[in-house]
């Protein structure tokens, strides 16, 4: 009975592929669609960032006025001088759109008094600070760290404008 019992089991068939596609199109497919989502992706991470505003002139330059007041002791004054002068220079030129960055004391006076956008306050300021700096630059004034902290203090009061200078 036994035998006859066996000879009615046959043996386990293997699976049936019951798939409407073939592997290899599920594969291309696969990796198809994981190539457009790195695409998708890789586009969007590469999108540019919005433009930050320029920086204002005069943050610019309180900034650097900022990080060469450390160097008061250690700087020569008349290297220090010549740095605060062009500093200030750079930030008239493109605070108020006068070129001044390539001319004489003399001169930088002489266009800063036809220039309305100054009131007499500013220009007695960057007047005394010009000639302060000439003192040091051209005539060889014994200059010493105390004349560099009064040229840093104007130039910071010139920059920060007549609201800050009364202070």
């Amino acid at each position: 009975m036994s035998f006859i019992a066996a000879q009615n089991f046959h043996e386990i068939a293997p699976p049936v592929d019951y798939s409407f596609l073939p592997t290899w199109l599920i594969f291309v497919g696969s990796f198809v669609v994981i190539s457009l989502i790195g695409l998708v992706a890789w586009l969007f991470m590469r999108k540019p960032k919005p433009a930050s505003p320029p920086r204002l002139p005069r943050d610019v330059a309180l900034e650097e006025l900022d990080s060469i007041s450390g160097e008061i002791e250690t700087m020569n004054p008349y290297q220090f001088s010549i740095r605060v002068s062009d500093i200030l220079r750079r930030y008239v030129t493109n605070q108020y759109a006068l070129p001044v960055t390539r001319q004489t004391s003399v001169e930088f006076l002489t266009a800063l008094a036809k220039a309305s956008s100054f009131s007499p306050n500013e220009k007695s300021l960057l007047e005394d600070f010009l000639n302060r700096c000439d003192l040091i630059k051209f005539a060889r004034y014994e200059a010493t760290s105390s004349d560099s902290r009064l040229l840093l203090e104007e130039a910071m009061r010139f920059v920060k404008g007549e609201q800050f200078a009364l202070a």
